[in-house]
């Protein structure tokens, strides 16, 4: 390969929009190092439902379709798998992927339970093989800023962060969540439905990328947080309300992480109520709501006699699909850590998404949650029907 010819990683897709921003010119984004491509998309039941799902989002010919998810795993043509199933399915259809020798992308929550996270970390090293948590937000220009912000030390040692993402689906007529049936994945225990896995996952981000990630020890010595917790459950036993306390006794910093199905961050949508507050001894910053997809922060220092600092990170798109979510930064994460023999992502390692899920899994414990064993099992079954699509 030339040194000027960019790097092409080869996806396999378990399903989504993140399709979309793999087909988007990296040139829009001002990347020319690393490019993409999608060699496959698969359905767990019917190849006719892959094809239809590559017309719908415009994608080329030469992508291959299968109507299984091993047929997928066992394509040569393909670098990495992207799991995008419900997360009660990401351990079996993750597991899939490594055991086939396959690099993964994985969507949050990673799993259901921490054993299970702690498996696939296990497998990928074992195999050595690239694994990573799907935190698109983590790989934002904006995050990367406020990270670099904190580093340097410009609001000061950071002690406190706030973060929210919630959203009101509540009726006051009947008390249920608006047009949510029991089969809605939000809600629906057989696909680890609940407000923290879906949501509040993107409120601890924020806590764990600015009071735990910016600790100065190295991975594997960064202190763990004390969690405390209060959940409300839904009839279906997921939970619809939560708030978490991580404590950090050892750098005397504290996170608040909160989520709702019944309350919102931003009530009028005005998408600039801030959905997470990191404040230090020196000031302040303030990120705009959406938690997972925020497009601008404030900076409110000490002494600024009511002035702030607003800073705009738009999601650039590529003109020729009108399409740029944002995803397209963490598949460029992907490709320059297996370009360059990378295991892991430093912005996002192992022991993070570890310390993460034990922070949830406590959490969703002392609030009573409990989810069915054949989600929560830790055992590998190629056949099982989370996989099969036989369920």
């Amino acid at each position: 390969m030339a040194p000027s010819e960019p790097y092409t990683l080869k996806w396999g897709i378990m399903a989504t929009v993140f399709c979309k921003d793999l087909l988007t010119d990296p040139a829009t984004r001002e990347v020319h190092d690393v490019r993409h491509e999608i060699a496959a998309v698969s359905s767990s039941t019917s190849a006719d439902k892959a094809r239809d799902f590559v017309k719908r989002i415009d994608g080329p010919s030469t992508i291959k379709t299968y109507g299984s998810y091993a047929e997928l795993v066992a394509d040569p043509n393909v670098d990495i798998v992207y799991v995008a199933t419900p997360h009660s399915h990401h351990f079996q259809n993750a597991m899939l992927a490594l055991q086939a020798g396959k690099n993964v992308l994985c969507e949050k929550a990673l799993t259901v339970t921490t054993s299970q996270a702690r498996k696939l970390v296990e497998t990928a090293k074992s195999k050595n093989l690239f694994f990573m948590e799907a935190v698109w937000t983590r790989y934002f220009p904006l995050s990367i800023k406020i990270r670099e912000m904190i580093a340097a030390g410009e609001i000061g040692t950071v002690y406190r962060t706030f973060a929210d993402l919630s959203f009101n689906e509540c009726s006051e007529k009947d008390d249920k969540v608006i047009g949510l049936k029991e089969s809605n994945r939000l809600i629906n225990m057989d696909l680890a439905g609940g407000a923290l896995l879906d949501l509040g996952v993107y409120s601890l981000t924020w806590v764990f990328q600015t009071l735990y990630h910016e600790q100065p020890e190295s991975e594997y010595e960064k202190e763990r947080p004390i969690v405390l917790s209060a959940v409300n459950q839904y009839t279906t036993g997921a939970d619809e309300l939560t708030s978490i306390i991580c404590h950090f006794p050892k750098h005397r910093s504290m996170g608040i992480a909160t989520t709702s199905l019944r309350v919102a961050t931003d009530p009028n949508d005005s998408k600039s109520a801030p959905a997470i507050r990191i404040q230090g001894s020196k000031g302040e910053i303030q990120v705009a709501h959406p938690a997972y997809r925020p497009t601008e922060f404030k900076v409110l220092r000490r002494g600024a006699e009511g002035k702030a600092e607003v800073v705009e990170c738009p999601i650039p798109r590529d003109p020729k699909r009108d399409w740029g979510h944002g995803m397209f930064w963490e598949a460029d994460e992907c490709a320059r850590c297996l370009r360059d023999g990378k295991r892991q992502s430093d912005t996002m390692p192992w022991s993070e998404s570890l310390a993460i899920m034990e922070t949830m899994e406590s959490t969703l414990q002392q609030g009573g949650v409990k989810y069915p064993a054949l989600i929560t099992a830790d055992v590998f079954d190629a056949k099982s029907p989370l996989n099969t699509g036989s369920q």
